[in-house]
């Protein structure tokens, strides 16, 4: 019989690191890394083995909707960090987070719409010194530079 055939004898018990990637639809590899990164923390047992309190999957669904989001994890830790005694988040957390959060949101959507925009009209020749390429080359500047794809040869 595995851990999995035996019903947890009470609610607040430790869950193991396969039983995090099951609840959580995190895999293992990447729970290892968010704990490597300080996202996530775990307790070793005396065989070695982690243990990570039930909170640990509340705290990893506020990491995984912020990145969805865009929020670097290096922005996502120093939130975390910024929490009383390392606890997890809670509704009044995120809606405070998620305002700061929103002007920058608000921002990257704004780049992305005119990347998406000025992509139109993108041939795609990869000489990046044409004077109508308003992404990489806007109003010719590179063309002081000399001819050809300024960008790839310098």
């Amino acid at each position: 019989m595995t851990d999995h055939d035996h019903p947890r004898p009470y609610p607040g018990q430790e869950l193991s690191v396969g039983e995090v990637a099951e609840r959580s639809g995190v895999a293992i590899s990447a729970l290892h890394f968010y704990e490597r990164e300080g996202l996530i923390h775990s307790r070793r047992t005396p065989g070695n083995q982690r243990r990570f309190r039930r909170e640990v999957l509340r705290r990893l669904s506020f990491i995984r909707i912020a990145q969805r989001v865009g929020i670097p994890l290096a922005e996502i830790r120093a939130a975390l960090d910024g929490l009383p005694d390392g606890r997890t988040p809670n509704r009044q957390d995120w809606e405070r987070l998620s305002a700061q959060w929103r002007e920058e949101l608000d921002d990257r959507i704004r780049r992305l719409q005119q990347l998406r925009d000025d992509f139109t009209g993108c041939i795609g020749c990869g000489c990046l010194s044409l004077d109508r390429c308003g992404l990489a080359n806007p109003h010719d500047r590179l063309a002081a530079d000399g001819p050809g794809p300024r960008k790839l040869v310098s």
